[in-house]
């Protein structure tokens, strides 16, 4: 791996934590566990589509340990880390069908498919099933903020496309 591109994620990386730092002094707009905007996964999403399986994956890593940590609550990484891995692995199936042009679907399924890690992680922590009661509200408010980020990457991407094509010298 080259360094302008360790130094390029690097970046993503932490402009993912400082989003999210930001978005933890936004206060929950509804008090059920788990729900939050995920706004941090615009850049997952974002890289998803412009860096290798791989690469992305360190993103996630880094960004759910150093938000752990950060937001002061090393008893959530269970959940963020399972909920953020079960999504990164669909959405990484899922950009195989699905284009740049339709990436807000993707996102959706992956907030849909974190929503699912977490509440399998509480199911496994708490050794209770109670908590599938949350599943619907986790779903619904998670295809709400799944279409939210995935249309701003995909904003983000059209953006930067069309710029580099502009960036570009003619001969």
């Amino acid at each position: 791996m080259s360094t302008s591109r360790l130094a390029r994620l690097a970046l993503l990386t932490a402009l993912a934590l400082i989003i999210f730092v930001v978005e933890m002094q936004i206060p929950a707009v509804i008090p059920v566990p788990g729900v939050k905007l995920g706004l941090a996964n615009i850049i997952t999403v974002y890289a998803l589509y412009r860096y290798k399986g791989g690469e992305v994956f360190m993103i996630v890593l880094i960004r759910v340990l150093l938000g752990a940590v950060l937001g002061g609550n090393i008893m959530v990484l269970p959940f963020s880390m399972t909920g953020a891995l079960v999504c990164l692995g669909g959405m990484l199936i899922l950009r195989r069908f699905i284009d740049e042009k339709h990436i807000w679907i993707a996102s959706i399924f992956g907030a849909v498919l974190h929503n699912i890690g977490q509440i399998t992680a509480a199911i496994a922590v708490m050794k209770t099933t109670a908590v599938i009661a949350y599943l619907p509200i986790l779903i619904f408010t998670g295809c709400a903020s799944g279409a939210f980020t995935g249309l701003t990457a995909q904003f983000v991407i059209n953006k930067m496309s069309r710029n580099k094509a502009e960036d570009k010298p003619s001969d």
